[in-house]
C-alpha cells in the first residue's frame, strides 16, 4: 500500500474513530452532566438519544448524499460539521443547549459514518480493499476499549467538556488528511434522494422518542401522548410510502428473505438490550455504588475486550458450520449476563459479582457480532449489500434510541432495575428468534461473504 493510501487510511479510521469514541464516553459521563447542568433523568435521556435519533434518522440519507454529491465532498462536510458540534457541545451553558448540539452531532455524524467504507471500496485497488478494510475495522476495535479508560480518566481529573474538546483536533488532522489524499468518487447513476421517506421517518422517531421521555415527567399529559401517538401513526404511514416509491431509502422487498427479517428484528432485539443496559449500569455504578469514573470505564472494559479478541474466531466457525447456532447462543449468554446483574448494591465486589457478569457478556456478543453480520450480507443479492448494511446498522442505532428513550417509563428512581429486566429479557427474545427463524445459508454464500 502507497503513502497515499495509507493517509488516506488514516484520515478514514480517525473519522469513525471518533463516532466510537464519543458514543463511549459521553455515556460515563452523564452522572457529571447532570450534577453540573442541573440535568433531570429525562435529559440524561435526551443527551444521549439525541445524537442516535439525528443519526439513526440521516444514516441512510447520508449514504446516498455522498452516492450523488461525491463520497470525499459529503465526507468533510461531516468531519468539519462534527467538530464543530463537538466545540458547541462543550460550550453548551445549560442541559437544554447540549441536547440542541448533540443532535447537531448526530446530524454530521450521518454523513460521516456511512462514508469510510464507501470511499475504501472506491478509493483502493481491488487487491488492496481487504487489508484496507481489515486495518480500518482493527482499529476501530483498539479505539473502542480506549474510549471507557481515556474518557474515564478525563472526567476524574479534568471537566466533562472535555470529552468533546478532544474531538476538534482530531477532525483537524483527519479532515486534512482527508482533503489532501482522499479521491473524489460518485455513482454516474445515483439513487435518487428519498426526501419525503427521510422526513417521515425523522418525525416518527423524533414523535416517539418525546413521547417516552417526555410521558413519565409530565405524567403522560396530552402534551407526550400526542407526539407519540403521531410518531407511531407516521411510521405506518412511512411504511406506506416506502411501498409505493419507486426509489426508496428502505426497500422493502428485502424483508422477504426470512433470514434478511430474522437478523433484523434479533438486531432490533440484541443491541436495544445493549444500549440501555449500557447505559444504565454505567450510571448507576457512579451514581449509587459510587465508582470513580475511571472504575466505571474500567468496568465494562471485558466487553471490547472480548469482542477484539474473540469476534474474528466465532466468524471463522460459523462460516464452518453455519451461524444459526451462534445467533442463538450468543444473545442467550448476554440476556443471562444482564440478568446476573439485577441485584448487585453497595455491597457487591466487582471481582465477585460484576467481572463474570461482564466477561460473560463480552463472549456472548463476541458469539454474536460476526455471524449477524454475514447472516445480513448473505441473505441479500451482492448488489443490495450496501443498502442492506445500511438497514442493519440503522435498526441497531434505533432500537437503542427506543430503549432507551423508554427507560424512565416507571420513574427515575426504577430506571436501573428496570432497565436489567427489560434488556436482559430482550437479549434472551433475540436468542429465540434466532432459533427459529434464522436458516443457515448455502456454504457458498458465506464464503462469497467472508472472503
Amino acid at each position: 500500500m502507497g503513502r497515499e493510501l495509507r493517509l488516506a487510511l488514516v484520515a478514514l479510521i480517525l473519522g469513525s474513530g471518533i463516532a466510537v469514541l464519543d458514543g463511549t464516553v459521553v455515556n460515563l459521563a452523564l452522572p457529571k452532566i447532570a450534577s453540573d447542568l442541573h440535568a433531570s433523568f429525562a435529559d440524561l435521556q435526551w443527551i444521549a438519544d439525541g445524537f442516535l435519533l439525528s443519526l439513526s434518522a440521516l444514516i441512510l440519507l447520508g449514504g446516498s448524499l455522498g452516492d450523488i454529491f461525491g463520497r470525499k465532498k459529503v465526507y468533510l462536510t461531516g468531519y468539519v460539521g462534527f467538530g464543530i458540534a463537538s466545540l458547541l457541545c462543550g460550550l453548551a451553558p445549560n442541559a437544554k443547549a447540549l441536547i440542541i448540539a448533540r443532535l447537531l452531532q448526530g446530524v454530521f455524524g450521518a454523513l460521516l459514518v456511512p462514508g469510510a467504507l464507501a470511499i475504501i471500496n472506491t478509493n483502493f485497488p481491488k487487491a488492496e480493499r481487504g487489508g484496507a478494510i481489515g486495518t480500518w475495522s482493527a482499529w476501530l476495535a483498539i479505539f473502542a476499549p480506549l474510549g471507557p479508560i481515556i474518557g474515564g480518566y478525563l472526567l476524574d481529573v479534568t471537566s466533562w467538556r472535555w470529552i468533546f474538546f478532544i474531538n476538534p483536533p482530531f477532525v483537524l488532522i483527519g479532515s486534512i488528511l482527508a482533503a489532501k489524499y482522499v479521491r473524489e468518487s460518485k455513482d454516474q447513476n445515483p439513487r435518487r434522494i428519498d426526501v419525503f421517506g427521510s422526513l417521515l421517518v425523522t418525525a416518527a422517531l423524533a414523535g416517539i422518542t418525546y413521547g417516552l421521555i417526555e410521558g413519565p415527567t409530565n405524567h403522560w399529559a396530552s402534551s407526550a401522548i400526542v407526539p407519540l401517538v403521531a410518531g407511531v401513526l407516521l411510521g405506518l404511514v412511512f411504511i406506506f410510502v416506502e411501498r409505493k416509491s419507486k426509489d426508496p431509502m428502505m426497500p422493502l422487498g428485502l424483508f422477504r428473505s426470512r433470514n434478511f427479517t430474522g437478523s433484523n428484528i434479533m438486531t432490533f432485539l440484541n443491541y436495544g438490550a445493549l444500549g440501555g443496559f449500557l447505559f444504565a449500569f454505567v450510571i448507576y455504578l457512579q451514581s449509587t455504588l459510587h465508582y470513580s469514573s475511571i472504575e466505571a470505564g474500567i468496568s465494562i472494559l471485558p466487553l471490547p475486550i472480548a469482542l477484539f479478541l474473540l469476534s474474528k474466531q466465532f466468524g471463522t466457525w460459523s462460516a464452518r458450520i453455519g451461524p444459526r447456532l451462534f445467533m442463538t447462543i450468543g444473545p442467550l449468554m448476554v440476556g443471562t449476563s444482564i440478568l446476573a446483574l439485577y441485584g448487585i448494591d453497595r455491597g457487591s465486589s466487582y471481582i465477585g459479582h460484576i467481572l463474570p457478569a461482564m466477561i460473560l457478556f463480552g463472549v456472548g456478543m463476541s458469539v454474536l457480532v460476526a455471524p449477524l453480520t454475514v447472516t445480513v450480507m448473505a441473505s441479500v443479492h451482492e448488489t443490495s449489500s450496501g443498502i442492506a448494511s445500511g438497514i442493519n446498522n440503522v435498526m441497531a442505532r434505533v432500537s437503542g434510541l427506543v430503549v432507551v428513550a423508554v427507560l424512565g417509563i416507571f420513574g427515575a428512581e426504577h430506571y436501573y432495575k428496570f432497565s436489567i429486566l427489560l434488556c436482559g429479557f430482550m437479549a434472551l427474545i433475540a436468542g429465540v428468534v434466532s432459533w427459529f427463524l434464522i436458516q443457515n445459508p448455502p456454504k457458498a454464500k458465506i464464503e462469497k461473504v467472508t472472503t
